[in-house]
């Protein structure tokens, strides 16, 4: 299956003045996909039509501790050449009860070299948190996630941009701009309206290939990909939205059909 997998051809047909996706292993134009409690089997299929086009897969939030076969899941994409690692919020769950080594220990057993700090779902200093990424990025590729997951904490845009580069300065090798997986928080409004200004500002001084932006919504994702190019870094995409995605990608749908046309 996995000999399979690696030697799936991308394109069926040649199409001309497609845009260039950049190739794997990916710097821009990342995919990550959350996956929510798939099984073995749901993994291999989604990776059976997705693997060309997925760069990190994240177990959110705290399914992790509940998944059936854990550790063969996570060597299942990992075999795939792919980057996985638990959702920040478990990583949450750990430091509120004082058991960050616990979590560390977590890492070892189950072969993990990514990693995602968060807060946004605690109060956490955030000299601790850039500790603690400056801890994790000795031992891992760390992901740092901005922003709260609750909705009436509306962070200015000066506040984002001195996070986002502290946590770059502590050792994160990209940060994450907080949506959930609802996208109707941090970098959206309540509808899921993208927060225009606030991007805009985030992008005069974070290089946009430091930046993942959740974007769970079709509309998020057209958003970002006009405004920032066909390689632009997208996460918390559905597992059944991959392909949609990558048509997305290249102005294979009608929302971006005619925006790379010369």
């Amino acid at each position: 299956m996995l000999t399979l997998l690696l030697h799936l051809k991308p394109m069926n047909f040649e199409i001309s003045n497609l845009p260039k996706r950049d190739a794997k292993p990916r710097n821009n134009g990342i995919t990550m996909v959350m996956d929510k409690g798939l099984s073995i089997r749901e993994a291999e299929d989604m990776l059976s039509v997705g693997v060309e086009y997925i760069d990190l897969v994240k177990l959110g939030f705290g399914t992790s501790y509940l998944t059936p076969h854990l550790k063969e899941k996570i060597a299942l994409y990992q075999s795939a050449g792919l980057g996985v690692y638990l959702g920040g919020t478990l990583l949450e769950a750990f430091i509120i009860r004082n058991q960050l080594d616990n979590y560390l220990a977590l890492l070892d057993t189950y072969n993990l070299n990514h990693v995602e700090v968060s807060d946004g779902s605690i109060d956490l200093e955030h000299d601790e948190k850039c500790a603690i990424i400056s801890r994790l990025a000795k031992r891992c590729t760390v992901l740092s996630e901005v922003g709260s997951k609750d909705a009436t904490k509306e962070l200015a845009p000066y506040k984002w941009i001195k996070l986002m580069q502290t946590e770059i300065d502590a050792g994160a090798s990209k940060v994450i701009a907080e949506a959930r997986e609802s996208g109707t928080v941090g970098i959206y409004r309540e509808k899921g309206e993208v927060r225009e200004g606030l991007i805009d500002e985030i992008l005069t001084k974070i290089p946009m290939e430091k930046i993942i932006w959740e974007a769970p919504m079709k509309s998020q994702q057209v958003w970002f990909i006009k405004l920032l190019g066909a390689n632009v870094n997208l996460g918390n995409i559905p597992t059944n939205e991959v392909i949609a995605l990558e048509t997305l990608r290249i102005g294979l749908r009608g929302d971006t059909f005619h925006h790379f046309l010369p």
